[in-house]
């Protein structure tokens, strides 16, 4: 008796990886993700807005708030662009560790602390601690941004140290770093305003200087001294990655650290100085935040945007061009879903849910990116004798 066969049947579906895609590729499979995503989110929209319900028409309402929310007016055009750059400022810092698998997620308390350092030595030297005390404008605002580097990159540095010495888990040493960064501004508020209102309030000094006046309104000047750091910061960060020994070994170190210690990269070293640069440019963010736009500090000066910038960072793969593109589509969605608050007078969660929705599938779009499905083909039936 012959043994019968049986024929194991393929899978409907099966997972394969793609070869590495072309740059339009890539960029028409995420526009396609961003499109998808926004058409899910105006159907969420119409079925839990009672207003989309009852004039349904008003759909197209609610995709044009996302334009209005950065577009509308010169000042959303301006606070667009500086949204963009202070975003944008986090991301740089948080990209040399990263491509170094440093995962750094400490950015938020980075830069807080860099915010809290400014705004001491504006406390302090600027007269509001003591009036008779009063540097000029120019060195106070020099002072500051030096300690607000400093404190950044202590920040930077400590994790730093602990991981290249001890081996530490980096990802829990720098997200506990935020916790500390948080109580320490809330000590120094308690320190600062005895009155217990825990509100230092906006400082006269430490002002960023006003320029350009004939080509932008001086309401937004400062925003255009923000704008144009951050776009030289990035350009320098670019060419330190791509185009320096420092940037080849962080690559080097990032891919292999066994191959770095074998061709004689000191990984220590690397990882040290790598999170000092990373801590510096999370100081400048915070520079930029206490000097250039609130001229006070807050637990929640930063507000989360060092959580943001690790998803601006990793959406663009660790290119700093790139992340002016990502980071520009988080702040448009982020004034878009306020603008969709505002106009349809909605409270609560959805504005965040609509940006979720859209982000879900951005990120969902990386799979596609890299992998493929493939369904079984439809096989032919036995010919009939």
């Amino acid at each position: 008796m012959q043994p019968r066969h049986t024929r194991l049947k393929e899978p409907l579906v099966h997972l394969t990886k793609r070869e590495t895609p072309g740059f339009a590729a890539s960029m028409l499979i995420r526009v396609a993700a961003f499109v998808l995503g926004m058409l899910v989110c105006g159907l969420v929209a119409f079925l839990l807005v009672g207003k989309l319900q009852k004039e349904p028409g008003r759909i197209w309402e609610f995709y044009n708030c996302f334009i209005k929310g950065s577009f509308s007016t010169e000042r959303k055009l301006w606070s667009f662009l500086k949204n963009i750059a202070v975003l944008l400022c986090i991301a740089l810092a948080l990209t040399p560790a990263f491509r170094m698998r440093f995962w750094n997620i400490g950015a938020e308390g980075q830069t807080l602390m860099g915010v809290l350092a400014a705004i001491a030595v504006n406390f302090y030297l600027g007269g509001k601690y003591n009036p008779a005390v009063r540097w000029p404008e120019w060195s106070l605002l020099v002072l500051m941004l030096a300690a607000a580097l400093l404190a950044g990159a202590v920040w930077g540095l400590i994790p730093a140290l602990f991981k290249a010495v001890w081996n530490t888990n980096e990802t829990l040493f720098t997200l506990m770093m935020n916790y500390v960064a948080t109580f320490l501004v809330s000590y120094c508020l308690i320190k600062w305003v005895p009155s217990g209102s825990s509100s230092l309030g906006k400082l006269s000094s430490g002002k960023f200087p006003t320029v350009f006046t004939g080509l932008s309104k001086p309401a937004y000047s400062d925003y255009l001294v923000i704008i144009l750091i951050v776009l030289a910061a990035t350009a320098l960060i670019y060419i330190y990655l791509n185009y320096t020994k420092h940037g080849y070994e962080i690559s080097v170190v990032g891919e292999s650290v066994r191959t770095a210690r074998y061709v004689g990269i000191s990984v220590k070293k690397v990882i040290i100085r790598t999170m000092i640069v990373s801590g510096l440019l999370c100081g400048l963010a915070g520079y930029l935040i206490g000097a250039g736009l609130d001229r006070s500090v807050t637990t929640d000066s930063v507000g989360g945007q060092g959580f943001t910038a690790i998803m601006v960072a990793w959406l663009a793969k660790f290119d700093p061009l790139m992340m002016i593109l990502t980071a520009g589509v988080i702040i448009f969605l982020n004034q878009g879903a306020d603008q969709i608050s505002t106009s349809f007078e909605i409270s609560g969660a959805l504005p965040n849910v609509i940006i979720g929705i859209v982000l879900f599938f951005i990120i969902g779009s990386e799979f596609f990116i890299n992998y493929k499905l493939n369904f079984r083909k439809r096989e032919p039936k036995e010919a009939v004798r």
